[in-house]
C-alpha cells in the first residue's frame, strides 16, 4: 500500500485517522499543523495522499491545500470536516475528496483512497 500523511490538531483525531488508514494496509506520519505538514513532507518524500483537517489553528485545512499547490505539490488531498462537505467542495473545486468527519468516516476515508490509488 502507500503512504499517507494525515494532518489534524487534535492528537485523538488524527490518531484515529491514522488508525482507519493503517488497518487498511496503509503506513502514515502524523502532523500537528498545516506548517508541520512540510516538513513532514520533506521527511518522507515516499507520501502519496495528503488527508488534513479543515478547522486548525495557524493554518486551515484549505488553506494548507492552496499554498501547497502554490508550491508546485500535487499530491492527492483528502480534506475532512465537521462542515458540510459539497459546499467546501464547491469552494475549492480542485481538493481530490472533501469528506465529512463523522461516523461514516471510517468507510468513506478508506473508499475515498482506494479511488485515488486507481
Amino acid at each position: 500500500m502507500v503512504h499517507i500523511l494525515v494532518v489534524d490538531d487534535d492528537a485523538l483525531s488524527g490518531e484515529m485517522t491514522a488508525a482507519v488508514l493503517d488497518a487498511a494496509g496503509h503506513t502514515t506520519t502524523l502532523a500537528e499543523n498545516g506548517l508541520d505538514a512540510g516538513h513532514a513532507l520533506a521527511d518522507h518524500p515516499e507520501t502519496k495522499i495528503i488527508v488534513s483537517d479543515m478547522h486548525m489553528p495557524l493554518v486551515s485545512g484549505i488553506d494548507l491545500f492552496r499554498s501547497l499547490r502554490e508550491d508546485g505539490v500535487t499530491l492527492p488531498f483528502v480534506l475532512l470536516t465537521g462542515d458540510d462537505p459539497d459546499v467546501l467542495s464547491l469552494e475549492e473545486p480542485g481538493l481530490d475528496a472533501c469528506l465529512a468527519k463523522d461516523e461514516t468516516l471510517e468507510t468513506t476515508l478508506v473508499e475515498a483512497v482506494a479511488l485515488l490509488l486507481r
